[in-house]
């Protein structure tokens, strides 16, 4: 009952952070969609209809998933499949589901679906976690929604994906002999696979992925220099920024939005608009603002009264620490250039009410937390 909570452990920061750059979305997409009335409109609706169901959510025991999860990793597996019997192909990859006149991205969804379904598998299990049966039956688990997300392909959400489940992992007391094991092996096939890209002969990339890859290490390899203009225009506009910004809504034929410089400015390469508009002061506060969601997300994880708890909150702070570390280092060339939504930010209902849901679960699991004196 939700009569039962201490509402004095209810962490309205959290709240206020996302709101904070929620509302910045629809700021920054409405200035880079030429405040376009139907996209500014539905990211509003978007925010308000997130922000209610994340506060329904949070409100709702975080065990009660656990009696569920069955049916959401069958859901989740399902709504993948799903997506390539009948998803809609665009730019050559099939990621989405039209329902109506509403259009979902299952994977953004299965993102939580997941962090649920491994942090319940592997606390469950926790006395047995280095034991090669519980890694296997859980790296089985993880494969088939994670093989079925690469093949719409999208090895961008794929990576992220991983990287959440492996961080829940650790955290959930691997061994560094398994750690250091995988190190071993991993270093080398990686090293393996860059050389073997220069020849397109990785089995499990893409071309157009293994030229990307290229062109961030080859950067100033003239055969790349299509492949790095996207990247190389986004770290121009930042720039242009300077300190201050150019002003939100601003209509120079030289800012990303007006010269077409830059395609998917309204999600992959958000971040290059507000550093242009905004400038470098308010880049580093967005950054601060996440900085700030995480360590939320992690001091909530310390406090969690069981390991199933600690485990959902490190899952989603590493979600939310790699996805937008990872759109930020595209949008200033860190990383190959690659498509990921900046949490809370980036135009898309899927990424932003999946979100909102897993940070309701992160707000429940505070709720419940463990008795402090201090």
């Amino acid at each position: 009952m939700i009569f039962d909570y201490n509402f004095k452990n209810y962490n309205f920061r959290i709240i206020l952070y996302m709101l904070a750059l929620s509302t910045l979305g629809v700021l920054v997409v409405g200035s880079a969609s030429g405040m376009d009335r139907g996209t500014v409109m539905k990211q509003i609706v978007g925010v308000v209809v997130a922000l209610i169901v994340c506060v329904i959510v949070s409100l709702i025991d975080y065990h009660k998933y656990f009696k569920f999860s069955t049916l959401i990793y069958l859901g989740c597996v399902g709504l993948l499949v799903a997506v390539h019997l009948l998803g809609k192909n665009t730019k050559g990859a099939t990621r989405w589901l039209k329902i109506g006149s509403i259009q979902i991205q299952p994977s953004e969804f299965v993102k939580i679906g997941l962090i649920v379904i491994l942090s319940w598998f592997l606390a469950k299990n926790q006395e047995r976690i280095n034991k090669p049966s519980v890694l296997g039956t859980a790296a089985l688990l993880c494969a088939v929604p994670l093989g079925l997300v690469y093949m719409q392909p999208n090895l961008s959400t794929t990576i992220v994906i991983a990287f959440t489940l492996v961080c829940i992992v650790y955290a959930a007391g691997l061994s560094y002999k398994w750690i250091l094991g995988v190190m071993a092996a991993g270093i080398p096939l990686t090293a393996l696979s860059l050389y073997l890209a220069l020849f397109d002969l990785v089995p499990f990339l893409q071309k157009y992925q293994a030229k990307r890859i290229l062109a961030k290490i080859f950067h100033s390899d003239s055969q790349y220099a299509d492949l790095n203009r996207q990247q190389d225009n986004s770290i121009m506009a930042i720039g242009s920024g300077q300190l201050n910004g150019k002003g939100l809504f601003n209509n120079t034929l030289s800012s990303v939005k007006n010269g077409n410089f830059l395609s998917e400015e309204q999600t992959d390469f958000i971040f290059a608009v507000i550093g242009e508009e905004l400038g470098f002061i308010r880049c580093v506060i967005v950054i601060l603002i996440y900085a700030l969601l995480v360590y939320e997300c992690i001091f909530i994880a310390s406090r969690a009264k069981d390991t199933a708890g600690k485990l959902i909150c490190t899952g989603m702070a590493s979600l939310l620490a790699f996805q937008s570390f990872a759109n930020i280092a595209v949008a200033t060339g860190i990383f190959p250039n690659t498509g990921l939504p900046l949490p809370f930010i980036s135009s898309g209902i899927s990424s932003l009410l999946s979100m909102f849901i897993g940070m309701g679960i992160v707000l429940n699991i505070g709720l419940q937390r463990k008795s402090s004196n201090h």
